[in-house]
């Protein structure tokens, strides 16, 4: 086995008490959650640590399903996943154009639509928030669906086409030479070999829609169709005076996203290299 350097084991070192430290306030959330209100608002987690079998309660968590979590939590589902996939196959096309065809003006194009990673998505919500009012689609699920899709585009194009250029070309031209169509190519070879960069765009953009109370909020609103983000801002009450509420609606709502990123994680850092390093 190798020996550690002073060095080397100064590094890990400050990243144990890094994540130590990162981790520490997560866990008191937790904690949290879990205490009676009183307790909540009259002491620190930390003192569990001196009784720690007499505070424990699942009232917080009750309350917060009763108050119409659920209902917000399947709406988030149905809201991320299409608002993922979509993206995920208009971009995966478009890369698959901007790397194995040739036409006219396809470098100028690429660089205009990874140029709109700079534009904040707020400079759109005006224009688009009148456009969907002329086809009754606020307060839709469609309208969330557009908006994250849009928004979302540049950096999918941006992530896959730089994958989809490390990829070897003697397979594309393979392809060809057996007569194989550009349908045919994408689906049954990039496609497979795409999945790390797939999987990792997935994770940002699931991530991130899930998150989301900005466009939620915009184009959704509150009601029957509003999201975990809508529902844990109207937890804290008109003053604040229900924010102990907000530790169990917030692991409530970490559930899906963990299990997103631990699923498809092993391609995360694959997904985000590729195409980085030449040679």
């Amino acid at each position: 086995m190798r020996q550690l350097t002073l060095g080397g084991v100064a590094v890990r070192v400050a990243i144990t008490l890094l994540c130590v430290l990162w981790f520490i306030p997560t866990l008191g959330l937790l904690v949290s959650s879990f205490r009676d209100e009183a307790d909540v608002k009259t002491s620190g987690w930390w003192t569990v640590i001196t009784d720690p079998f007499s505070q424990w309660t699942f009232d917080s968590y009750r309350q917060v399903l009763e108050s119409g979590m659920a209902n917000a939590f399947v709406n988030s589902i149905v809201v991320s996943v299409p608002a993922t996939l979509l993206p995920i196959m208009i971009a995966a096309f478009a890369a698959y154009a901007f790397t194995f065809m040739r036409f006219w003006g396809r470098n100028v194009l690429f660089m205009l639509i990874v140029g709109l990673l700079v534009v904040p998505l707020q400079v759109a919500f005006v224009p688009l928030l009148n456009l969907f009012t002329d086809y009754d689609l606020n307060g839709t699920f469609l309208a969330v669906w557009l908006a994250h899709t849009g928004f979302g585009m540049p950096l999918a194009v941006y992530i896959l086409r730089n994958y989809m250029s490390s990829l070897p070309h003697e397979i594309i031209e393979s392809a060809e030479i057996d007569g194989a169509s550009h349908f045919q190519t994408f689906w049954r070879l990039i496609v497979p070999m795409s999945v790390p960069a797939l999987a990792a765009f997935a994770i940002f953009q699931f991530l991130w829609v899930w998150n989301d109370l900005l466009v939620a909020l915009i184009f959704l609103g509150a009601g029957d169709n509003e999201v975990v983000t809508i529902t844990l801002r109207d937890l804290i009450g008109d003053k604040g005076q229900e924010w102990h509420l907000l530790t169990a609606g917030a692991f409530i709502t970490m559930t899906v996203p963990l299990l997103v990123f631990f699923s498809l994680q092993r391609y995360f850092v694959r997904g985000l290299t590729a195409g980085s390093v030449k040679g």
